[in-house]
């Protein structure tokens, strides 16, 4: 099998991986260059906010139309999440080849903003694979295929057992990075015992003092299951990172700081009452929220202390069991079955 691929975001080579280990395929696109020779690698496009996005218009249009000729010779087309850039290519290689299947994978957040993705994704895509088991109120056509993580994630941690460390994760971008190391930096000399920054695997091999600042009061690892596992609590920036804590059972609060011009932005357009994707993912099924959520000024030293302080460890991990109830399965063998 050809497949052309477009997974833009690190998040979503993480999910390409287990795919491309279960499959005999050849691959062109836009990946990771550890999977091989792509067209443009993932991190030509990494961004994060409004302003940063304005750069990367002029590629992503070339990419289109490169991606669409190379399109021709492919059995099958995977596209992964990142719908600023899918849901144009999408059009855009239908109006080209109406005969290839496309499989949409990881759907628009539709249930967070932008609604009116759902007819363009239902009209330009065959399969929509979906990730989270409540997606099926927004889309129509979609399929829930299971949730990657339970495919990826292979430790969890024993809530008997106290590692005297905490995690700590303040993102997988230049901005949020910055933005929360200041409070993970004064949090972490108020904590006793080992202090861990999780850095993302991809970030291997960069300044770390440049991208972190002063981390001497911390150990550094690049193994995030791991590291979670033996941890006893962690601070997360939001992301796919709180879903992963979730899983592998590890206490954690959520810190997030945004740009003050992109969190206005977000917050005229999506009205969710959680930002964590546990804590989205129990709202839906009529769920208590899993963990506590400090967003802009709430995420101070101060507050984030305090949760650490008082956090209900046995609400958290009756909360942990009851997601991964709702999420069921791995995602693999059924993205498969729709490639």
């Amino acid at each position: 099998m050809k497949l052309l691929i477009s997974a833009l975001e690190p998040s979503a080579n993480l999910h390409l991986e287990p795919l491309l280990s279960s499959i005999d395929a050849q691959i062109v696109g836009i990946f990771d260059k550890r999977f091989g020779k792509p067209l443009y690698a993932t991190r030509e496009f990494s961004v994060m906010g409004f302003w940063d996005v304005l750069p990367k218009i002029k590629l992503a249009k070339r990419a289109i139309k490169e991606m669409v000729m190379l399109a021709k010779n492919v059995d099958s087309i995977l596209l992964i999440d990142a719908p600023s850039f899918n849901l144009p290519l999408a059009k855009a290689l239908k109006e080209k080849y109406p005969d290839k299947k496309i499989t949409y994978y990881i759907l628009p957040k539709v249930w967070a903003w932008k609604k009116g993705r759902v007819k363009k994704v239902e009209k330009y895509c065959d399969n929509l694979a979906s990730i989270f088991p409540f997606e099926d109120q927004f889309y129509d056509k979609s399929t829930y295929v299971g949730n990657p993580l339970l495919d990826e994630i292979t430790v969890e941690k024993d809530p008997a057992i106290s590692y005297n460390s905490v995690a700590f994760m303040p993102g997988s971008r230049k901005s949020e990075i910055k933005k929360l190391m200041p409070i993970f930096r004064e949090i972490a000399k108020e904590i006793e015992g080992d202090k861990v920054i999780i850095v993302p695997a991809f970030l291997k091999g960069e300044d770390l003092h440049e991208l972190y600042g002063d981390i001497s009061e911390f150990n550094i690892s690049y193994i995030m299951e791991e590291t979670l596992s033996h941890s006893d609590f962690a601070f997360i920036c939001s992301g796919t990172a709180t879903l992963e804590a979730a899983i592998i059972g590890v206490p954690f609060v959520l810190a997030y700081k945004a740009k003050e011009f992109d969190y206005k932005i977000a917050k005229l357009f999506v009205k969710l009452p959680y930002v964590g994707l546990a804590n989205i993912i129990l709202d839906f099924a009529g769920k208590a929220p899993l963990h506590q959520e400090f967003l802009q000024e709430e995420a101070s030293k101060e507050k984030l202390l305090e949760a650490y302080e008082n956090f209900d460890k046995e609400a958290f991990h009756k909360g942990a069991k009851t997601l991964k109830a709702l999420l069921k399965t791995g995602s693999t063998k059924n993205l498969i079955n729709l490639l």
